[in-house]
């Protein structure tokens, strides 16, 4: 059995599964959208959306057709983010789950697509919404279409606000750029894993930008959090029945489960 070792401190972390791929230094490790998605749902309860959707190649960017397909093998799924139904605890929701490992899960026309659908979706059906981010940006490969995305996703929020339903934004290592700039910090309540970098731009491209040094913790779950624009830090063995608690809350009704 391979050892899991911790990116921070570089030690194995001791039965991964049942700790949730947390080291005991505290470092919460990347997740895979099935990982994330065993720890978060309700066993056997998630039907996903829109699995067959895959990427083109709209401004021909070479080599990005064979990387594409490259990643569909390795990460089991057909683009950076998965979307379905499933139950947290008991409580119907939608949710989407961003996968690092699929090109730093940056956001194309496809995760975009996927993003929107679901949450158009659960506003139909009137159903909270849960979204994992985790991004490196919008996706150079797409150029232009990658940015457009922005405003679509953020459009879908928008309406799902309007129409009175709940968006639980679950920001986990690394959020940054054009995810960050649209659906990611537009949720009604804003959770983060602990240690998560979360920012837009890079911390260098800042410091060069306005002349001035930058904190240590700068652009972590923790800073973002003590200036407010994140609403609570939570633990990954906490998460499922805090996103239960927030849903319970907001008058959504459990319909069985845990």
């Amino acid at each position: 059995m391979n050892e899991f070792i911790c990116s921070q401190c570089k030690k194995p972390i001791s039965e991964p599964e049942k700790n949730l791929w947390v080291c005991d230094c505290g470092n919460h490790s990347r997740l895979g959208w099935q990982q994330r998605l065993s720890i978060t749902a309700d066993k056997d309860s998630f039907s996903e959306f829109d699995s067959g959707m895959r990427s083109g190649n709209p401004i021909e960017f070479p080599g990005y057709e064979d990387k594409i397909n490259e990643l569909v093998k390795g990460c089991e799924t057909g683009e950076a983010v998965v979307t379905g139904r499933c139950k947290i605890k008991g409580y119907d929701a939608v949710i989407g789950i961003m996968d690092s490992h699929f090109m730093m899960a940056s956001m194309g026309s496809v995760v975009g697509e996927k993003i929107t659908r679901a949450i158009e979706y659960a506003t139909v059906n009137k159903l909270p919404v849960v979204i994992f981010s985790a991004s490196g940006g919008a996706r150079m490969q797409e150029g232009i279409i990658s940015l457009m995305q922005m405003a679509k996703t953020s459009g879908a929020v928008a309406r799902h606000t309007q129409a009175g339903q709940l968006y639980i934004s679950v920001i986990t290592d690394p959020t940054t750029g054009g995810v960050t700039a649209s659906f990611a910090m537009l949720g009604d309540i804003i959770l983060a894993e602990p240690g998560v970098t979360l920012g837009f731009a890079g911390k260098r491209v800042i410091q060069d930008t306005i002349g001035a040094v930058l904190p240590d913790h700068f652009q972590t779950s923790e800073f973002v959090w003590k200036h407010g624009f994140v609403d609570a830090i939570s633990h990954r063995r906490e998460m499922p029945d805090t996103l239960a608690k927030i849903i319970m809350l907001h008058g959504y009704k459990q319909q069985g489960g845990l």
